[in-house]
């Protein structure tokens, strides 16, 4: 039997198996799921024993488990790491999801589900390429699967796996699942990753709530002093305001820019999707350029005072907001982190306290596309798809993928089957069937095309 028929005789088996992953709470941010998310890692542990493979290890962390299993069969083989993760973004708000963020349904030759796209249905697509191509064909190539807990909140605990087991780890190729193309009628393969850096403020004024009356007009109001300091850290038109922030950007050249600017790309269409009249940004970057090239700043939440329904006049004694930086090629997280905390720091007046918690962060990447692994990549593509995948920049961040390249020395493929409108992170995440289906066709004949190679 061929590998291709293999897939399209278990597509119901296939899709019935992610279901059940699909259904697992496994929110790693949030301690209340520390249950759901162990018992995720479990699922993936028993996945793997399934497949056959050797030494497959539920790994103990300070936080939530890795999952680890290898198959070497020739260490003269090509060695593959696939890395994935099986934790999932918190679903809140419950109540803008048309159908329960953990009931995976299908709607639209869709399935709807938190963690559908991210990442649980692009990695296991990893699970299935492999079993596919076990069944069906001569293995001739090692694999290892890296599967963590903790990627939506940082993978602390998974860089300190990586510096402590880098010959646990030693490979020739590494690939990840976890990224998008362009659309469906036109593939296309990661070559860049933003960085991030990503914070708590919390603003302290009075020692406690204050009437607003009584108080008010003589005390200032943190809320209104948040919001004025971060109002001052963007201009009108885009350019953040951080001393030096900008010192390390990489100056993409007019043939870098023209390239990046090949990927098809309706403003009208990408306006209409997400309703809005008008994009933002700098305004010598197109929308695409903004997206990859360029840093970012954004408040991803923002609190303080009484929010509940009703009335309550009270003068809050704190302010709190997230804020999240998106970093380029050249910039580094921790240099940026202690720009902001400096700024933040300087411009706070007096009236006020500021403290900054640090979260988590990690370096943007660049991916060569003159390797052996990029090249059998576009291969694959090119026969599953029949069409030359373009190399685009993702605005997302993946952190641990530089330190892959800086601690073992390997590029990773960004061989991603995502879409925009997967709405990742956000209510009714979804993930194309077409696309996991096709994903796990061009996984099996990126394996092959790497097999056989001898080192």
């Amino acid at each position: 039997m061929k590998t291709k028929e293999y897939i399209s005789q278990n597509k119901e088996k296939f899709l019935n198996e992610l279901f059940e992953l699909l259904k697992i709470e496994s929110v790693s941010a949030d301690p209340k799921f520390k249950n759901e998310v162990d018992k995720a890692s479990d699922f993936i542990v028993a996945k793997l024993k399934l497949l056959g493979l050797d030494n497959v290890e539920k790994i103990k962390t300070k936080g939530h488990p890795i999952v680890y299993g290898e198959k070497i069969l020739n260490p003269n083989y090509k060695t593959i790491l696939v890395y994935g993760h099986y934790d999932v973004q918190p679903a809140d708000p419950y109540e803008l999801w048309d159908t329960p963020p953990f009931h995976p349904q299908i709607k639209n030759n869709k399935i709807y589900a938190r963690g559908s796209s991210d990442d649980k249905g692009q990695m296991y697509m990893h699970l299935k390429a492999y079993e596919s191509l076990k069944e069906t064909v001569r293995i001739d190539f090692n694999i290892k699967f890296l599967i963590e807990g903790e990627e939506e909140c940082g993978s602390d605990n998974l860089e300190n796996f990586v510096l402590n087991n880098k010959e646990k780890l030693k490979t020739d190729i590494i690939v990840i699942s976890d990224t998008s193309i362009i659309n469906n009628d036109t593939p296309s393969i990661t070559v860049g990753l933003r960085g991030l850096t990503y914070l708590e403020v919390e603003l302290t004024g009075p020692n406690r709530d204050l009437h607003s009356g009584t108080y008010g007009g003589a005390v200032d109001n943190p809320i209104n002093v948040l919001c004025k300091m971060i109002a001052s850290l963007k201009d009108d038109k885009g350019i953040i305001q951080i001393p030096n922030f900008y010192d390390d950007v990489k100056s993409f050249s007019k043939k870098e820019r023209e390239a990046i600017s090949k990927a098809p790309f309706n403003l009208l269409e990408f306006k209409n999707k997400i309703e809005i009249n008008d994009v933002f940004g700098e305004e010598d970057f197109s929308t695409i350029e903004r997206i990859g090239i360029r840093p970012t700043l954004d408040v991803n939440g923002i609190w303080g005072g009484y929010i509940n329904e009703g009335a309550k006049t009270v003068l809050p004694s704190k302010a709190f907001a997230k804020i999240s930086m998106r970093l380029v090629p050249n910039q580094k997280s921790k240099k940026i982190t202690k720009l902001f905390i400096n700024h933040m720091k300087k411009i706070c007046p007096t009236t006020s306290k500021v403290q900054i918690k640090e979260h988590h962060g990690g370096e943007p990447v660049n991916v060569s596309t003159d390797t052996v692994a990029y090249k059998a990549a576009a291969a694959a593509f090119r026969k599953v798809w029949g069409k030359e995948p373009l190399p685009t920049f993702d605005g997302g961040s993946i952190p641990i993928v530089s330190l892959f390249k800086s601690e073992l020395n390997v590029d990773s493929i960004l061989m991603g089957f995502g879409l925009d409108e997967d709405a990742i992170h956000s209510p009714n995440e979804s993930f194309g069937l077409y696309n996991f289906y096709k994903g796990i066709e061009t996984i099996s004949v990126f394996y092959r095309n790497l097999s056989g190679n001898v080192k």
